[in-house]
Formats: structure tokens, C-alpha cells, sequence
């Protein structure tokens, strides 16, 4: 790896997803003015985020095809096979 590039300022930050309040602490570099107390009591720099894998449907199994308008069967009927 190239020397000098990689940030220094790593340091413990806790993520929270705003949509169904799950946290988790990892490390980074992105700025915070906010703070959290973690459940080891220590304070961390708090992230919030607006979705994560505890909240997006992709990873939760709820991925529901949105049918709006009927634009599916609209494009089945125009573009369906002639028998």
C-alpha cells in the first residue's frame, strides 16, 4: 500500500439507524459534533443514518415489488408475445 494516503484519525464511533433505532459501534473517521454513551459507559461520537442492513429491505427479507399504477400490467399487455 502507498504510504501517507490512509487517514490516521480512526478512532470507536457508534452508528444509529434513525429509522428503528438499532446502534452498533465500529471505528472511523467521520466527523460528529453529537455524542452517545455507550452500554460499556464510555462516550462515543454518535453517526446517524438513515437506513442500514437491520433496516433495508434487501437484507430483512421484506422486498416488496411496488406495482404503481399498474405500470407492470401496462407493460405485459404492450409488450406481451402475440400468440
Amino acid at each position: 500500500m502507498k504510504q501517507g494516503i490512509h487517514p490516521e484519525s480512526y478512532r470507536f464511533v457508534v452508528f444509529k439507524d434513525m429509522s428503528n433505532g438499532t446502534t452498533f459501534l465500529s471505528r472511523s473517521t467521520a466527523p460528529s459534533k453529537e455524542t452517545i454513551t455507550w452500554e460499556d459507559g464510555n462516550e462515543y461520537p454518535v453517526i446517524k443514518l438513515e437506513i442500514s442492513n437491520t433496516s433495508h429491505p434487501f437484507y430483512t427479507g421484506k422486498n416488496v415489488l411496488v406495482d404503481t399504477a399498474g405500470r407492470i400490467d401496462k407493460f405485459n399487455k404492450r409488450y406481451a408475445k402475440k400468440a
